[in-house]
């Protein structure tokens, strides 16, 4: 190993030794600060320090892994630090579907890359999310993650509608704004390289061509359902592993179909909203389908009314609001 090989390992050795104590550091400080404001008010309970260092350590390191896989840009990593703290501080289950989340659509985005370059003429190496694409996923579970802390604090709580009506409210609903944003990123990513058949235009189910917004394939909607699926056991697994005396509640599984059933309704509604207020016209300059209007461009469907970042926003804004209530009349007691 020559002296400048080294001269890198040992630097990048002492970053990590001193982010590492820095973050040891912040969690204690962060632990200190709760456990002085429970004693003050006598009614919270002070967040342990190993949960602070857990919040704030793994997210880091999934940041810091996305920006070298290129996965995201420097202010996504940013906005993906929030959100992984703020998620992972209020419940672990809530953690653990993020993470499924995250992992499952960055892989699939790298995977078919040519394939989708031909396809797709805003294509990225490997995503490269921003920011605003990351709070467009992330920023509605990151409220409902801080309305659950409000609710309950943090921790870990079964989904019981009876004893905790708001609160598992807000479970499903996280879970069904994580399942919708994975939900549709499977169908995007999977269905242009998987399927064999044209897609349809789900608003009149004629034949468009592939990349068209609002278009959908018999292969994106099982991936749809299946990307969903894993959030759900992402979830139930991990109260399995964390949740006390879940005998004594309402079942937990039904939380893996109600991830699926939200995955494939948040990638059917992304497509009914991208088809009527996204504009989609096939460029014959470059023979690929685009997002505006020129005079070598031919109208397909959609106005130029919302973007992509705003369709995925509202349709897992909507899918939290209304899937929940649905759950809670059918959920089995």
């Amino acid at each position: 190993m020559s002296s400048e090989e080294f001269l890198k390992d040992y630097v990048k050795m002492m970053t990590d030794m001193l982010v590492l104590c820095a973050t040891l550091a912040l969690s204690l400080f962060f632990w200190v600060i709760s456990l002085v404001i429970s004693t003050y008010y006598g009614t919270l309970q002070p967040v342990s320090p190993w949960r602070w260092l857990f919040s704030i350590l793994v997210p880091l390191i999934m940041t810091i892994r996305a920006l070298k896989r290129r996965s995201l840009d420097r202010t996504g990593a940013l906005g993906a630090l929030l959100v992984g703290f703020v998620l992972t501080m209020a419940n672990y289950s809530f953690f653990s579907s993020l993470l499924a989340f995250f992992i499952t659509s960055s892989r699939l985005t790298h995977w078919g890359g040519e394939q989708k370059k031909k396809m797709d003429s805003e294509y990225k190496e490997g995503g490269q999310r921003n920011w605003v694409q990351v709070f467009c996923n992330g920023g509605i579970p990151t409220e409902l993650a801080l309305l659950y802390m409000i609710e309950v604090g943090p921790g870990e709580i079964p989904i019981d509608f009876s004893k905790h009506y708001s609160a598992s409210w807000m479970c499903l609903s996280l879970v069904g704004a994580l399942a919708c944003s994975t939900g549709d990123t499977w169908a995007s990513e999977v269905g242009p390289v998987l399927s064999q058949s044209q897609p349809r235009l789900i608003t009149t189910w004629k034949e468009v061509p592939a990349g068209t917004n609002g278009g959908v394939t018999p292969v994106g909607l099982v991936t749809s359902f299946l990307g969903g699926l894993v959030v759900g056991v992402a979830y139930f697994i991990t109260q399995l592993l964390l949740v006390n005396d879940l005998n004594l509640a309402d079942p937990q599984w039904p939380i893996i179909v109600y991830g699926g059933v939200a995955g494939l309704l948040g990638s059917m509604l992304d497509s009914f909203l991208g088809a009527h207020m996204q504009y989609s016209g096939f460029d014959s300059s470059i023979g690929k389908v685009v997002n505006y209007e020129s005079a070598t461009t031919h109208w397909i469907c959609g106005k130029p009314i919302l973007d992509n970042n705003a369709v995925n926003l509202f349709s897992s804004l909507l899918v939290a609001l209304v899937l929940p209530g649905l759950a809670w009349g059918l959920w089995p007691r």
